[in-house]
């Protein structure tokens, strides 16, 4: 009997093929960290009126945390990508994730206007800053080699799938609670999410023995890269010496100018402005949220299929039309020409990352991620410039009016932009 139950040495032990593959675990967990950072990216414009009715702080300092915390985040970003070579990705996340924690508790116990600058702009700022777009880049690029347009889609509508989770959320509680409370629950809720981080995400297919999904051959972990800091400005070097770089990074200023720039620190000021209130406001912007992430995620699949510069050219003048239309569905009340400018707005809202991304791919190879990092830190520039201009605009103005038409504008530019964009022949 104990000759039946024993095992020969040679036999090779039959290793069914798992039902799904890993890469959907890391793409979920990507996915979770991305929204968590998402979800701190629009909380300044739901605090901008209470900070200011306690601490009588003006506007114009409340925004400037916002923007440094929008520089910040798109700075970090290339950085952060060049770091994930070097050190692995895991390491990253965990320790961004931390950060965000760690600036979120600080916040809800600061006096003083230049904390919320400290911990709200530069922590925060530079830990989601580490789980933007760029990382869903690097994400897709080690883990997914089939249908990587449409899984760049779902990660980069993470980010405003934060607003659908947390938003109305976050400013239900403000009005009831004030602003703390919320502040001190996103940290937890970051905290919670760095465990998660912890204990399933993986750098590389190769660490669980997987192939990318997709991929006909397995493929090898590659060294961990060594000068991090100099090979992503090395990067930005070359790049900046074609005209393509220049371009994108052109087309996503104007890009993070007419979206989280404006949307996420003045819209409901702005909404304000016109009697809303805040949760009507909050539940909008949630609601522009819903169909960014449906919007990026079919970006991803036409970007598979058709040239992403004609995508990007349609996109912008879409935008274009509905913020000039704007300051005439503005009203007290959710309308359905509300409800219809929150729709198309939307689509168009994530819509150009997956373009970009693809067109960085095709013109810089394996360094496009890298280039994505610092055509996002474009974006982020011009969000930072819109979050504090928009502002100083109303207080000079009294309106938003000329801020929506500038924006307009300024996206048709955009749109003709991303005409002449070439790609290399042999990309």
């Amino acid at each position: 009997m104990a000759q039946l139950t024993q095992t020969s040495p040679t036999t090779t032990p039959r290793t069914p093929g798992p039902r799904f593959h890993r890469a959907w675990v890391i793409a979920v967990v990507a996915g979770a960290a991305i929204v968590t950072a998402g979800a701190f990216t629009t909380v300044p414009g739901l605090l901008m009126t209470p900070l200011h009715d306690d601490f009588s702080w003006d506007r114009g300092q409340i925004a400037l945390a916002a923007s440094v915390n929008m520089v910040l985040f798109g700075l970090t970003a290339p950085f952060a990508a060049a770091l994930m070579d070097r050190v692995g990705t895991r390491r990253v996340v965990v320790g961004a994730l931390l950060l965000v924690t760690t600036g979120a508790l600080l916040t809800s116990v600061m006096t003083r206007p230049w904390q919320l600058v400290a911990y709200w702009g530069v922590l925060i700022g530079l830990g989601s800053g580490c789980l933007t777009m760029t990382f869903a880049a690097s994400v897709t690029g080690s883990w997914i080699d089939k249908r990587r347009g449409l899984v760049t889609g779902a990660l980069s509508s993470s980010s405003h799938l934060g607003q659908l989770l947390f938003l109305p959320l976050i400013a239900w509680a403000v009005d009831h609670y004030g602003w703390q409370p919320p502040v001190v629950t996103l940290a937890f809720v970051a905290l919670a999410v760095t465990a998660l981080v912890f204990l399933l995400l993986r750098d590389h297919p190769a660490d669980v023995g997987a192939k990318p999904y997709g991929a006909t051959e397995f493929v090898p972990k590659p060294a961990p890269a060594s000068g991090a800091a100099r090979r992503t400005l090395k990067v930005l070097f070359s790049a900046a010496r074609t005209g393509p770089f220049w371009l994108l990074a052109g087309m996503f200023i104007i890009c993070g100018a007419s979206t989280n720039g404006i949307m996420w620190s003045n819209w409901a000021p702005a909404a304000h402005d016109h009697g809303m209130r805040v949760t009507a406001a909050a539940s909008m912007l949630s609601l522009i949220g819903v169909f960014s992430a449906l919007g990026a995620v079919f970006s991803g699949w036409l970007t598979d299929r058709f040239d992403p510069r004609r995508l990007l050219t349609t996109y912008f003048a879409i935008r274009a039309l509905t913020l000039l239309v704007l300051p005439m569905v503005f009203s007290s009340t959710v309308t359905p020409t509300m409800i219809v400018f929150v729709v198309v707005y939307g689509l168009v809202d994530v819509a150009t990352v997956p373009p970009v991304i693809a067109l960085t791919r095709r013109c810089y190879g394996e360094d496009g991620p890298i280039v994505f990092g610092w055509t996002n830190s474009a974006h982020q520039l011009g969000a930072g410039a819109s979050a504090f201009l928009g502002a100083t605009a109303r207080d000079l103005f009294g309106t938003y009016d000329v801020v929506w038409t500038t924006l307009s504008a300024v996206c048709l530019v955009a749109a003709l932009m991303a005409v002449v964009v070439r790609i290399p022949r042999t990309a």
